[in-house]
């Protein structure tokens, strides 16, 4: 963990685009709240295939009018050159300067991979094209990305990822510390030396976050999956228990020397600014 000590701490929340006009308010009273905490900047996601690319476009452009930092999420699959080049260039007209770039997930009934295959060929791609104009962020998975081959193998993609220029990296969510922290020694031994910011996922809904993490390969450990289904339907019961293992988590990871903490709000602000208030940040 020594490398990531080196690093200013940062914080950072993320959004989905909301599909409603009403949505659309919620989310602007959600940014303000969580705004006034000073995150480094508020990033936003992309659907499979592009689905949501003018409203993550949207969404990003309001936080930025709004006075905050934005960093919209752009993945590849599926998409050509020529696509990637005409949002990098609106972003850039916006004066976005930061990017999450991703691989992505393949959309149902499409087929076609597109120009790009992995997330190393676009950050390359983004790199030729806009040379240093963007921060690129990438990701990475502490506990491996459920289509890993092997450990290894995973951690080598993440390193093609960073010589192809990424600046910092956004991890998977996770429950258990030490998959960070084996994960951050494993990085120094491959001579990766640039800030990986965990990804912390608050809990307040067991049957979502049970179904996301089995899709993502995200591991709910038994102690914690085994509370969580005692309690069955008592939200409150479920709320308190989640905030108290994710501000431990996050009191656990920051103490160790992290570079800072991304939060996963979901479009909700009072998880976060839970965990925040008890972490005395």
């Amino acid at each position: 963990m020594q490398s990531q000590q080196n690093f200013p701490q940062q914080f950072s929340f993320e959004f989905f685009p909301p599909k409603t006009a009403e949505g659309a308010e919620k989310l602007k009273r959600v940014r303000e709240k969580l705004g006034s905490l000073g995150p480094k900047y508020f990033s936003v996601t992309f659907g499979a295939g592009g689905s949501t690319q003018q409203g993550t476009f949207d969404t990003v452009v309001s936080i930025q009018q709004a006075g905050f930092d934005a960093a919209p999420h752009l993945s590849c699959i599926g998409a050509t050159r020529e696509n990637i080049r005409n949002i990098l260039n609106s972003y850039r007209e916006k004066g976005i300067h930061r990017i999450v770039a991703l691989r992505g997930d393949m959309p149902s009934g499409m087929r076609e991979m597109g120009e790009f295959r992995f997330a190393n060929e676009l950050v390359e791609f983004i790199r030729a094209e806009t040379k240093d104009h963007f921060h690129i962020e990438v990701a990475a998975y502490p506990e491996f990305h459920p289509q890993a081959v092997s450990a290894r193998q995973d951690l080598l993609n993440f390193k093609r990822k960073v010589e192809a220029g990424a600046n910092s990296a956004i991890t998977q969510y996770f429950y258990n510390p030490d998959a960070y922290f084996h994960f951050i020694d494993d990085c120094e031994k491959l001579g990766i030396n640039i800030p990986i910011v965990p990804g912390i996922m608050p809990i307040t809904n067991y049957k979502n976050l049970a179904r996301f993490s089995d899709a993502c390969g995200a591991e709910i450990p038994r102690w914690i999956r085994k509370r969580l289904e005692d309690f069955g339907e008592d939200k409150a019961a479920i709320k308190a228990f989640g905030e108290e293992v994710v501000t431990e988590l996050c009191h656990q990871l920051l103490e160790a020397g992290a570079p800072g903490l991304h939060f996963y709000t979901m479009n909700q602000a009072e998880p976060t600014l839970a965990i925040w208030q008890n972490l005395g940040l």
